[in-house]
């Protein structure tokens, strides 16, 4: 049986990152797909666990050969997903998430259209300027950018399958399990996984 493919996208400061952990923490039966970027690392942040941090020659060279799955250029670095370990996850039956940007997404669903899309949205624009500006880490122009991509983000939210709003933490990472949860309880999924069981009830 083929596992699932959940898409996850929003506005930076949206706190996709935050729900995505917390996601992952709950549902031991989902693996993060981890990109490949062009960007240094963070501090804290390692290779092969949260991004594959390569050389701009090697992603390029990657990209020509037709390895990434999606790909995309974000303030200056490149991102991209191995198709082939997406591919042979799902092949084997395990559920995979990808965090992604909306650009991304888009060339995925054209590739897999059964992934299942999800976009969070911040409560207000006023709420997503506070937690970029409280992090700390960015340049007043660099947060100014950030603000005006979260709006174009913003406009692509209704091409997803499901919106969620991150305002109480708990209520949105229990919104998120729940699509996960019911995505395994479809009846394509429990035809399958339930098979012996229908088949003793049915006899």
């Amino acid at each position: 049986m083929s596992g699932n493919l959940f898409i996850v996208s929003a506005p930076s400061g949206a706190g996709k990152s935050s729900l995505v952990k917390a996601l992952l923490e709950r549902d031991a039966q989902i693996r993060l797909s981890v990109s490949c970027t062009t960007r240094a690392p963070r501090q804290g942040e390692i290779d092969g666990v949260h991004y594959h941090f390569i050389s701009r020659d090697l992603f390029q060279e990657r990209l020509e050969r037709g390895e990434f799955l999606e790909s995309a250029e974000v303030y200056g670095n490149f991102y991209g997903t191995s198709q082939r370990w997406i591919e042979d996850e799902m092949a084997a039956g395990r559920d995979i998430l990808l965090e992604i940007d909306w650009q991304g997404a888009a060339q995925v669903r054209k590739l897999l259209p059964a992934a299942i899309s999800i976009f969070i949205l911040p409560p207000s624009l006023t709420e997503l300027q506070r937690r970029l500006d409280g992090r700390g880490t960015d340049s007043a122009e660099i947060i100014a950018k950030r603000m005006a991509a979260a709006r174009e983000d913003v406009s692509h939210a209704l091409e997803f399958d499901y919106l969620l709003v991150n305002d109480v933490f708990d209520e949105a990472l229990a919104d998120l399990l729940a699509i996960t949860r019911s995505r395994r309880l479809s009846i394509q999924a429990q035809s399958q996984r339930l098979s012996p069981l229908l088949a003793s009830l049915l006899n």
